[in-house]
């Protein structure tokens, strides 16, 4: 290749970046500044409440950061950059609203009989403020046909699924969510197999959102079935198993 065709095809490829990079903005689709909220105030799936209440600058300007976006942008972004931008926005507003309670035995502490914590309009993002309730229901649940995502939205408290140590990235997104789904399916005070007894045991998320899992596989067993172990996948396969839902633990999952 000769130089002037070298700077030909860079002067071409500079035109087709820009747009692109321009349109980004520059965000950081690896949140890499919640990933070091999460490091330091996460511990054993456990959050360190106190701690982020006396120091909040930095989960605080991570969620300046998100509602900085502007929606134009976002909607120019890839699929699993907005979903992880949710996601991730839905975690540390969640950690935020704690914080501000905090100390409460229980997210369901906050707010009142008519008007819950996940009503709340806490979440400031396109230029709105908006509830947890609508960034999960009309925003991923609505758009984004992904029952993984149950795996990752993180609710304050021990009975949902874990709390990364780290941000969702979009470039892993999806080895992520697999990852929370074996992490969670495998704990058993949540979900379980009893072959022996015939039952198997489910978190109620499982009933909660029974549409969103079927709607990708046909039926609750097929969807949570590659998560488990060869013996337990085989029993719940079978159709020989009924469905018994485990008790959802609403205290708060403080360190």
């Amino acid at each position: 290749m000769t130089r002037q065709t070298f700077l030909t095809a860079l002067a071409a490829f500079s035109f087709i970046a820009a747009p692109a990079i321009a349109q980004d903005g520059g965000f950081d689709h690896t949140h890499a500044a919640f990933t070091a909220v999460l490091r330091s105030q996460v511990k054993n799936e456990k959050v360190n409440y106190a701690a982020l209440k006396a120091s909040p600058d930095a989960l605080g300007g991570y969620l300046a950061s998100l509602a900085s976006v502007k929606e134009v942008a976002f909607n120019g972004w890839g699929k699993n950059q907005r979903l992880t931008f949710l996601i991730n926005l839905y975690n540390a507003a969640t950690l935020k609203l704690v914080v501000d309670h905090y100390p409460v035995k229980s997210i369901k502490d906050i707010g009142g009989f008519l008007k819950g914590p996940w009503s709340q309009p806490v979440v400031h993002v396109f230029g709105q403020t908006v509830t947890l309730d609508h960034i999960e229901h009309d925003l991923i649940r609505a758009r984004y046909d992904e029952p993984r995502a149950h795996f990752a939205l993180v609710c304050g408290s021990i009975g949902c699924p874990p709390l990364r140590s780290e941000a969702y990235d979009a470039a892993r997104l999806n080895t992520q969510l697999d990852d929370q789904g074996r992490t969670f399916l495998a704990t058993n005070s949540k979900n379980r197999v009893d072959a022996k007894g015939g039952v198997l045991y489910l978190s109620p998320i499982f009933k909660w959102f029974t549409k969103d899992f079927t709607s990708k596989s046909g039926s609750v067993e097929k969807f949570i079935a590659p998560y488990f172990n060869e013996a337990d996948k085989a029993a719940i396969l079978s159709g020989r198993l009924r469905i018994e839902y485990t008790e959802y633990d609403w205290s708060l999952n403080k360190q």
